[in-house]
């Protein structure tokens, strides 16, 4: 069957075919917070580039969740597609696609309810917290459509159609844009613009993704015994938990040092936001490289094809090297202009510096998390998760304890020199564990 390449085509150009859609899909979806950046930062003012910067190691924290969630779920639905399982595959994405509603209701109500308090725990400036705040609420209104989203996006892949999310993707960026630029400069409604923007196109996106998905349902025979069954829900658990927390680390170790950097004031947080925003973009690739190695280990495993995993694990190197040297040689040379395209022409040389010096210095070291995404990504579709859910808690202290204790001695430079740090702990950990071969015992 052409959606089983996965388990025929040689392993290097299998996840190149496979991670390809998501690389250019996540680009697409990354599109969605950088066009708010730039069009606020060129647009509206540099505080308001702060502010969504304020807002997004927040905001990125719920969309890992989404794409954790989603990821972790989609370990079963992959096992249970290379065993050709077709009810029980049904009855993972039921229980998936409910219990993520479930529970992207109850944070976006606790987002609303808390959004404020958050951002002043993190010591959001105070001249940009009330547009920070404006930004946030619009956005946990949508938070149902992100998650539906990139919950049916990784069943998609789970199920090896990947081209799926991608064209919807492209749809929706291009559509978010126009209504960015629309509702800022001809509505003239600022930060609130891009933030309404954003619901809408991934409203849209998600309710026909969805139903999209439906017919694709369709071509398998079988039914679920039950829409949301609790065994499936606790299966799912023991792999989306700590994927979720693996997705989540690199965000909630930026929220937590938000404050730091919160504290050298809002040009250092203008700049300092545009090169993150330029940062995830350029993770982009590592995490499909990832993703596609969860799907591919669990298919893989699920169809008793062990020796074609370690295959796809040296493939994934391979790609994840070439990778890491294009970014690397993209921000070495093009680190300023890409920092000004946010900043507009009344950005601040201060903001344009800090952003600048940032991109120059995480350039490189991609190939670390590129490493450590492939790792962790073979662990998680072999439903491996003890060892890494320990090799993620110790990026994250690692780069929190190192941030929080250096940058107010040594400026703000520690805050970016934690994350490469973190990201070498998590893949040796990780790398190690792989070497003992549990994993390959996890699924069967």
């Amino acid at each position: 069957m052409e959606k089983e390449y996965l388990l025929r085509e040689r392993p290097l150009r299998a996840l190149f075919l496979f991670a390809l859609p998501m690389i250019v899909g996540n680009l697409f979806q990354q599109f969605y917070t950088m066009a708010d950046s730039m069009v606020v930062g060129r647009y509206v003012s540099e505080n308001a580039l702060a502010a969504v910067g304020a807002s997004y190691s927040l905001t990125n924290v719920f969309i890992c969740v989404a794409i954790g969630g989603g990821a972790g779920a989609s370990v079963l639905t992959s096992r249970y597609f290379g065993a050709r399982e077709y009810d029980r595959m049904k009855g993972s994405i039921s229980t998936a696609l409910l219990s993520f509603l479930a529970v992207s209701l109850v944070l976006a109500a606790l987002g609303l309810s808390l959004g404020r308090e958050f951002m002043i725990l993190l010591k959001t400036p105070e001249d940009i917290l009330n547009m920070a705040v404006e930004y946030l609420n619009i956005y946990f209104c949508g938070l149902p459509f992100l998650f539906m989203y990139n919950v049916l996006s990784s069943m998609f892949n789970a199920l090896g159609r990947s081209r799926i999310p991608l064209y919807l993707l492209i749809f929706s960026s291009v559509f978010n844009i126009v209504l960015d630029i629309w509702m800022v400069r001809s509505l003239h409604l600022g930060i609130a613009g891009v933030a309404w923007a954003t619901l809408i196109a991934q409203g849209i996106s998600a309710l026909v993704s969805f139903l999209i998905f439906l017919r694709e349902l369709k071509s398998y025979p079988g039914t679920p015994k039950k829409l949301c069954s609790p065994g499936e829900l606790s299966s799912m658990c023991r792999v989306a938990l700590p994927s979720i927390f693996q997705q989540s680390t690199v965000s909630i170790g930026m929220m937590l040092v938000q404050s730091v950097v919160n504290s050298f004031g809002p040009q250092m947080l203008a700049g300092f936001s545009a090169g993150m925003r330029v940062e995830s973009l350029c993770i982009v690739p590592m995490a499909a490289l990832g993703n596609a190695m969860s799907s591919y280990t669990a298919q893989n495993l699920g169809s008793g094809q062990t020796g074609r995993v370690r295959e796809g694990y040296h493939a994934a190197l391979r790609l994840t090297a070439f990778f890491a040297v294009f970014l690397c040689l993209s921000l070495e040379f093009f680190h300023a202009p890409i920092i000004a395209s946010f900043l507009g022409s009344d950005g601040t040389s201060l903001a344009l510096e800090t952003g600048s010096s940032y991109l120059r210095f995480i350039g490189f070291f991609f190939a670390l998390i590129g490493l450590k995404m492939s790792t962790d990504g073979l662990l998680r579709g072999a439903a491996d998760m003890k060892l890494f859910t320990l090799a993620n808690l110790a990026n994250l202290s690692l780069r929190v304890i190192f941030a929080v204790t250096m940058a107010p001695r040594f400026g703000i430079a520690m805050v970016w020199y934690a994350v490469p740090l973190g990201w070498l702990v998590n893949f040796l950990i990780s790398f190690w564990e792989y070497r003992t071969g549990k994993w390959e015992r996890k699924l069967s």
